[in-house]
């Protein structure tokens, strides 16, 4: 397979082309009369759950843009920036590849800390001389 049948998402992640189904619609926005003529948007449409992606990039990106997928899992891009049809299909090509890449690394693992001793000093020391200053906010006592 050659590298135009496929988006490429990163060097072990590409989108075979028959994955994806396209769709041309007319597009609101600059253009003047051609606007009217001319169906340029494109509308990119994109099986999650059906996808040749790995399964724990499938599981993220489930995760991350799973209010954008529709019950069936298909991702639904529109692209109608431009005036052209090719360019309008490069931007959402271009888009899915960017949605892909972000969720293709697993995030870092977070690695727990202590705080230091000086810093829970300090935090406590506060703690007590805000006390300090609260607790000369009682009661005036009267004096007979």
């Amino acid at each position: 397979m050659s590298k135009s049948d496929h988006v490429f998402v990163t060097e072990s992640i590409q989108i075979p082309e028959w994955e994806l189904s396209e769709r041309f619609i007319r597009a609101s926005g600059p253009g003047g009369q051609n606007v009217n003529k001319v169906s340029t948007a494109v509308q990119l449409r994109w099986n999650v759950l059906a996808s040749s992606i790995p399964a724990p990039v499938k599981a993220r990106f489930r995760r991350r843009y799973g209010a954008r997928l529709t019950q069936d899992g298909d991702l639904v891009l529109d692209a109608k920036d431009h005036r052209s049809q090719g360019l309008n299909r490069e931007a959402a090509r271009k888009r899915l590849a960017e949605m892909v890449r972000a969720v293709a690394e697993p995030p870092r693992k977070r690695i727990k800390t202590k705080p230091t001793r000086a810093s829970v000093r300090r935090r406590l020391d506060s703690k007590k001389q805000r006390g300090a200053v609260k607790a000369l906010r009682g009661k005036v006592g009267r004096e007979d």
